[in-house]
């Protein structure tokens, strides 16, 4: 059979299952709707964890930028993994045992303003929509190398699956539509990169092959002698100071970012946040210890089929053709000697391969079984539609809890409730489907721009709020609306408007981290210059911290 068809059974199988598992899942009251009853086990908690985290970004992208940076790719190794320990360290265990929905509850409750909670859900939707493009962005992508149509099409097939599970079940729907999604996609991604490592090494174990085999050394040589630097010189295409700005960035991002908090909301106590938070992190390890080597044998795998080799040669091969429709990959044969190749140039390199197809194309590429191919696309859909029912959701919540349920009608019963989310996630799909065909950069650059919105925004009112009791209201409004502010005018300036780096030349997807720093000034000032918080406040702020505490039972704090 061809990877085609292999790849239709696949999709369509695993598809299958996560509408069986909707269905399955679906909900009447909010407490399931929005938090999954609070009775998912640990295990599953750290699955679903895992698939939510672990997005198109990570799964489709992530090895590409490796792969096409080198050493300097491996920021969004080091940032991505570093925020997730420091989520499941430092706030996790804090926000269960405060005992609500929502991001934008545990700010308005702990800042006692409903402003500061309109805030939140703006900068909640903010990133969620930033996000949630990337994903339905891999969608397209995936479908249209692999059904071949248009990553418009792919993009609505996408929306139509995610929009089912989500609508019926909720957070339940989404957790266990994740855990089985989280068992495709690690799957998908570990029978390639082992059969790869052996091919090239005869060590089948990623990690192992990567460091103990000549390849890194052979790939310095090859890049070398084509002009490129280095594949393992650090700081060739960043400078130093804007990879760590960027690495802060991302890893205090994730910390922040809305659809992985409220995952620790969804278990029975504290206790089984910190072992979902740990087991979690195994799954997620498992990935992410195999991308670097995955990144190399890619490009290893790349250089040696493409450059220097007939042009009608190459377009007979069956994936460079596909892919060439695509658009993501292609070949000009500029100074017409009947060859192709690759330069660091952009002027005279003949080959131009988008760093988005680097893994979907790698299993082809090595000449793989057809079935490992239609495996690799199946895992790519499966991490970007988890991750986006995860943000869904939050986008969901934000509007349906916070400021509906919160703010406009506190008296609304659970039918209503539950009504006006399920509505909120129709049009929430909407408009991520409309983002996922016109976003505004690869899925990388896409994500790491959520990153840094999340990275100014919620980690400083997040920290704050558990560990300075002496913070208020005043003063969190400030540093998020401030610290949100700035971010966003530098990428949007830098991106889209021909705004050079101004700031010791740190790049958009670094700034998150100067965002940060100003919220948390602004807001410890403001709140120093402001009257303190309510005393019952401030002794919440206590017992919150206190392992001894009691746990604060859903909606028991006003």
């Amino acid at each position: 059979m061809s990877a085609e068809l292999w790849t239709i059974i696949l999709v369509a199988l695993s598809f299958l299952l996560y509408l069986y598992i909707g269905w399955r899942s679906r909900v009447k009251d909010s407490s399931g709707f929005y938090v999954a009853g609070q009775d998912v086990p640990q295990i599953a908690n750290g699955a679903a964890t895992a698939a939510d985290w672990m997005s198109a970004a990570s799964f489709i992208s992530m090895a590409g930028l490796i792969s096409t940076l080198g050493y300097d790719g491996s920021i969004y190794l080091m940032g991505w993994t570093g925020g997730y320990v420091l989520l499941a360290l430092l706030l996790a265990p804090y926000l269960r045992k405060f005992g609500k929905y929502t991001v934008p509850d545990f700010v308005g409750d702990r800042y006692y303003s409903n402003a500061a909670r309109l805030v939140a859900v703006v900068a909640a939707l903010f990133v969620s929509f930033t996000y949630v493009a990337g994903q339905m962005r891999g969608v397209g992508i995936v479908f249209s190398r692999f059904l071949q149509v248009d990553i418009s099409t792919g993009v609505i097939i996408g929306m139509v699956v995610v929009a089912f599970f989500s609508v019926l079940g909720g957070m339940k729907g989404i957790t266990w539509t994740q855990v089985a999604q989280y068992g495709v996609l690690i799957v998908a991604y570990l029978i390639p990169a082992a059969a790869i490592a052996y091919l090239l090494t005869g060590n089948p174990i990623p990690q192992l092959a990567f460091t103990f085999s000549d390849i890194v050394g052979k790939l310095n040589q090859i890049q070398l002698d084509l002009g490129f630097k280095e594949y393992s010189q650090p700081f060739a295409n960043r400078s130093m100071l804007d990879v760590l700005f960027t690495t802060l960035a991302l890893m205090v991002g994730t910390a922040g970012l809305p659809h992985v908090i409220v995952r620790f909301y969804t278990v029975p106590n504290v206790r089984a946040a910190r072992y979902s938070a740990g087991w979690a992190l195994l799954f997620i390890a498992l990935l992410y210890t195999s991308a670097p080597a995955l990144a190399t044998f890619a490009r290893y795998n790349l250089i040696n089929t493409l450059h220097n080799q007939p042009i009608t040669e190459v377009r007979q091969l069956d994936w460079a053709n596909k892919w060439e429709k695509t658009k993501l990959l292609t070949f000009d044969d500029k100074n017409n000697d009947g060859r192709i190749e690759l330069t660091p140039d952009k002027t005279t390199s003949e080959i131009t391969i988008d760093p988005d197809i680097i893994v979907l194309s790698t299993p082809e590429v090595a000449k793989l079984a057809p079935w490992v191919i239609g495996l690799v696309a199946a895992g790519g859909l499966a991490a970007a539609l988890s991750t986006a029912s995860g943000l869904l959701l939050v986008i969901s919540s934000s509007v349906a809890h916070d400021i509906y349920y919160r703010i406009i009608n506190p008296n609304a019963s659970e039918t209503q409730r539950v009504f006006v989310g399920r509505i909120m996630v129709g049009l929430a799909v909407v408009l991520a489907g409309y983002f996922g065909i016109n976003p505004p950069g690869f899925v990388a650059q896409v994500v790491a721009f959520a990153f840094g919105l999340a990275a100014a925004s919620f980690f400083p009112a997040i920290v704050l709020g558990i560990f300075d009791k002496r913070t208020n209201r005043e003063g969190a409004i400030a540093g998020i609306v401030v610290g949100l502010l700035f971010t966003l005018f530098y990428i949007v300036g830098v991106k889209f408007y021909g705004m050079q780096p101004w700031l010791f030349g740190i790049s958009p997807e670094g700034i998150g981290t100067v965002g940060m720093m100003i919220n948390f000034i602004v807001t410890l000032v403001v709140s120093r210059l402001t009257p303190p918080p309510p005393i019952a406040v401030q002794e919440m702020v206590e017992d919150l911290r206190s392992p001894a505490g009691a746990e604060l039972p859903v909606e028991s704090v006003h």
